[in-house]
């Protein structure tokens, strides 16, 4: 049953079959400004629906940028503005609902560090063992490297250094494919 072909799936070429115009994101935007975008998300993120939905994905861990672009690209596919529009209105969003979860006292994800949430106890004594591991770990193998080299003392080698007639007396590739030997 495994090895039989799917027939639902759409055949190549099929998007390229739909009237130019007849899909959403084909015809102008209905906010085509950033400021009549921002109202269309702060009346849309004002309903209680809403509210309640976004403080639920926020506490399950949901970085809000997630959430935000998520928004922002569904409305570019519904044609609700532009990608670029959708860009510049992304900063707006993630404030705004950072503003939610700090009036709810929920505890979230911004999104925004490239670091590990130092929001909990656990998070930062496991990042400090973990750091302090691989410090200890590299200082180890320098003094393996230190103990191996007092044996015998480096000398920098002088390597020949070609000439430039030398150089240029070799014959450069020709060709597309030449190489070089």
């Amino acid at each position: 049953m495994l090895n039989e072909k799917s027939f639902d799936a759409p055949i190549p070429g099929m998007s390229m079959t739909h009237e130019l115009g007849a899909r959403p994101w084909q015809s102008p935007p209905k906010y085509s400004t950033v400021d009549d975008t921002i109202e269309y998300y702060l009346d849309r993120m004002a309903s209680e629906e809403f509210l309640d939905q976004l403080t639920d994905v926020m506490e399950m861990g949901v970085p809000i940028t997630s959430i935000a672009n998520t928004m922002q690209l569904g409305n570019v596919m519904e044609g609700v503005h532009t990608v670029d529009v959708g860009m510049l209105v992304l900063p707006v969003l993630v404030e705004m609902m950072m503003l939610v979860g700090d009036s709810a006292g929920i505890e979230y994800d911004s999104g925004l560090s490239k670091s590990a949430p130092m929001n909990d106890k656990r998070t930062r004594d496991t990042l400090v063992a973990k750091t302090s591991r691989k410090l200890q770990m590299q200082l180890n193998e320098q003094k393996k490297k230190d103990e191996g080299s007092d044996d015998e003392p480096m000398m920098e080698k002088e390597e020949p250094v070609e000439k430039e007639e030398d150089m240029m007396a070799q014959e450069m590739p020709k060709g597309l494919m030449g190489r070089r030997q």
